[in-house]
């Protein structure tokens, strides 16, 4: 900090001024602002060399004032360079006449090295992750076309072992001994499981590899029309839809339709034990986004196997119990993603499952919608 008249004399500076000028000692230091134009050289932020008339002290003499202005400084004998952010102003007396200036100075030289290192540091973690990114998309897309390459070239020995296990049943059955009856109905059995996980599995592959078409839709509709599929799954059993006012959205339609239909389908299937299953779909705003949920009073399960929801092949309930392949709900997340949004679940054991899921929202977005939700349950 410094103090000059209005001549550019200094009247007083602090012992951080010696330092912040390289100087050994304050007894070194000049003693008019002219003196300086010597053995300093001051820069503006462009890049420029500064008049002297465009330096803070005689800036704040023509009545000018600012806080935090960078001036980059060179010693003309030693070639030292640093940064200082300066503030200034002018001193006035009672009738309002300049007669003098005040400056403060901060060395900002290891913030500014810290900030250049930090952009330098997070342009080459950018780097990284677009090269990341790439190599993902990249390995995805094989992913994606061996899977559908396995499951598509297993469609024929699949055909083949149900078709012989067939004409064994047809031809010599009743002259096989019940046990081994038994053993190609389990064969059937098998082929029948293996064929749908085949089918399921070229779904999601092909869900993957698809391109959006999307259009305005009105998910009331879709939803309808999933309800209207699932009734021969709803004989014989009591069950309560509450379908609440749902929005339109920009989606591909029949992607959308394949999200309902798993969702619901689940619902309908983990509802089975209940005397009557009730099944809710609707809609909470959120940041002016729509979070779409699902939810069922069917038999839940436990939130520390949640991670493994989303998973293909992942499954929280057994084979004897509850028929499926694991594959469903990695479908309904890729669609989710594929549609730029985010899907998560709530359940606990014996007491149904919600499923909520946003489209279009940063995963930021689909984040707070994720906590309000949790906070009021809709």
């Amino acid at each position: 900090m410094f103090i000059s008249d209005a001549d550019g004399r200094f009247i007083d500076f602090n012992d951080s001024f010696a330092t912040f000028y390289r100087f050994k000692s304050k007894a070194e230091c000049a003693k008019t602002l002219a003196e300086y134009l010597n053995f300093l050289d001051v820069f503006m932020p462009n890049g420029e060399l500064a008049p002297f008339d465009m330096w803070s002290a005689p800036q704040a003499l023509r009545g000018e004032t600012a806080t935090n202005v960078e001036y980059s400084l060179r010693r003309k004998d030693t070639g030292e360079t640093w940064i200082g952010s300066y503030s200034f102003g002018p001193i006035r007396n009672g009738n309002g006449l300049i007669v003098g200036s005040v400056v403060t100075a901060r060395d900002i030289t290891q913030k500014k090295a810290d900030e250049l290192e930090i952009r330098k540091l997070n342009e080459e973690l950018e780097q990284r992750v677009r090269e990341r990114t790439a190599e993902l998309e990249a390995t995805n897309k094989e992913l994606e076309a061996f899977t559908y390459s396995v499951s598509h070239d297993l469609r024929a020995p699949l055909r083949h072992i149900s078709g012989f296990s067939k004409i064994l049943t047809e031809e010599f059955g009743p002259s096989l001994p019940p046990e081994a009856q038994r053993h190609l109905l389990r064969i059937e059995e098998g082929t029948c499981r293996m064929g749908q996980l085949v089918d399921d599995l070229l779904n999601l592959a092909r869900v993957g590899r698809r391109e959006l078409t999307l259009q305005v839709t009105g998910l009331q509709s879709v939803v309808d029309e999933v309800i209207s599929s699932l009734k021969p799954e709803c004989s014989g059993r009591k069950v309560q839809w509450k379908i609440g006012n749902l929005p339109y959205v920009d989606c591909d339609t029949a992607l959308m339709k394949q999200v309902f239909q798993n969702l619901l389908s689940n619902a309908l299937k983990f509802t089975r034990p209940r005397p009557q299953a009730v099944i809710e779909v609707g809609q909470k705003e959120q940041d002016g986004s729509a979070v779409l949920y699902v939810r069922d009073n069917g038999v839940g399960f436990s939130m520390k196997y949640a991670d493994k929801l989303f998973g293909v092949f992942q499954r929280l309930h057994r084979q004897e119990d509850f028929e499926g392949t694991g594959v469903g709900l990695a479908t309904v997340q890729r669609i989710i993603h594929k549609h730029g949004g985010c899907i998560w679940a709530e359940a606990e054991l014996d007491k149904g499952a919600s499923f909520y899921f946003t489209l279009g929202d940063s995963e930021k977005t689909a984040n707070k919608a994720k906590t309000a939700v949790a906070g009021d349950k809709v």
